[in-house]
């Protein structure tokens, strides 16, 4: 299969080079792969849209003792190799293409495990609403994770309906964004939606992130056109709406392009393979006045000759700016900390395991106390 019926789905000659090699290694064997796009999850199982159909398909065993060893497990907007199986059978998931973008996140009640929650996204929507939920620091934490994905960020403001917060709302985002662009929205009147179907036109794919209740699922049925997925009332006590998504989806959009939509992230975090270059991009400000510090190695805090200190008694850079980036800075070292800890430990227990089968395989072959061998 050519690959044709996706192009769609974003298909094109960058994943045909991938999906090449891919196919080739699975040649000749019981398989009959075919490439496809994973566009929903469920436990245990994934629907891949193969250009065809969209089928629900669970994961071979030997993706999952790839994925177990620390291998890829499939995600929404992954691009894979699946069987089409008889009706009998269950179509399978073979292998999982290499990713161009991953969005990821601490695993949510595991100490040192990474989950992606979203694959080969192009453009991401961070997207806050009019009202309490313009948070700065929310936004600039959803923006170095963003720009750990990989993908190009744009932050939208929605509800631009709700006037009367509107330009305050636009001043902090646009305060916190730097050189991303803004855009303020409104699903209700459609201002604003047109710009961000635009950004999609042409087979890129777009994610949505944000927290519950800023009207991630009321944009998707705007720029869809359709009342695709359910939406909540806001509720008045706190200006938050139930959250209203339930799992992350795929979904077509019909001037072109593809969109995921994702359940607001609680546990959101930097999941610390993300490095010094991912707050840089959200921090940009910041990271240009390091540049000018006399010592390399500045901390910003007491050091002669601090352009960051400096901007801040000035009144050129907010100080919660200073502190927001060395939290999420602390953040990211201790979940590589984790993260590195959790690898060794796992090298620790795979090194055991083979040397008790190795011994196993010796008392086999001759017998007796292994110290005589």
């Amino acid at each position: 299969m050519s690959g044709v019926g996706l192009a769609p789905w974003g298909f094109d000659g960058r994943v045909a080079a991938e999906w090449a090699p891919v196919a080739a290694s699975l040649a000749g064997g019981p398989w009959r792969p075919v490439p496809g796009r994973v566009v929903a999850e469920h436990r245990g199982a994934w629907d891949v849209e193969t250009g065809e159909a969209v089928v629900r398909a669970g994961g071979s065993g030997a993706l999952r003792r790839a994925a177990a060893a620390g291998g890829p497990v499939p995600a929404v907007g992954d691009w894979v190799a699946v069987h089409r199986a008889d009706r009998a059978a269950e179509d399978t998931i073979l292998a999982v293409l290499p990713r161009r973008t991953a969005f990821v996140r601490r695993e949510p009640g595991r100490e040192a495990a990474v989950q992606v929650v979203a694959a080969n996204v192009d453009i991401v929507l961070v997207v806050t609403a009019v009202g309490r939920d313009v948070n700065p620091r929310r936004i600039e934490r959803y923006l170095a994770t963003a720009a750990a994905s990989g993908a190009e960020p744009l932050v939208v403001v929605n509800k631009a309906d709700l006037h009367d917060g509107l330009s305050d709302a636009l001043r902090v985002a646009r305060q916190v964004a730097g050189l991303v662009p803004v855009v303020a929205a409104s699903a209700r009147t459609r201002d604003g939606v047109e710009v961000l179907a635009r950004r999609a036109a042409g087979g890129a794919t777009v994610a949505l992130l944000g927290s519950s209740g800023v009207g991630k699922s009321s944009l998707v049925n705007a720029l869809v056109g359709s009342d695709l997925l359910d939406t909540g009332a806001v509720r008045a006590d706190d200006d938050r709406g139930r959250h209203t998504t339930t799992r992350r989806m795929l979904v077509r959009l019909p001037d072109g392009g593809c969109l995921l939509d994702t359940p607001g992230m609680r546990e959101l975090g930097m999941a610390g393979g993300e490095g010094a270059w991912a707050l840089d991009a959200a921090f940009a400000d910041v990271a240009d006045l390091a540049a000018r510090c006399r010592f390399t190695d500045c901390e910003h805090r007491s050091e002669p000759g601090c352009a960051v200190r400096a901007a801040i008694e000035a009144g050129d850079l907010p100080a919660a700016r200073l502190e927001s980036h060395r939290r999420l800075a602390r953040e990211a070292r201790a979940s590589a900390a984790r993260l590195d800890a959790r690898s060794r430990a796992d090298e620790r227990r795979e090194t055991r395991r083979r040397g008790a089968m190795y011994r196993e395989i010796l008392r086999a072959k001759y017998g007796g106390d292994p110290g005589r061998w």
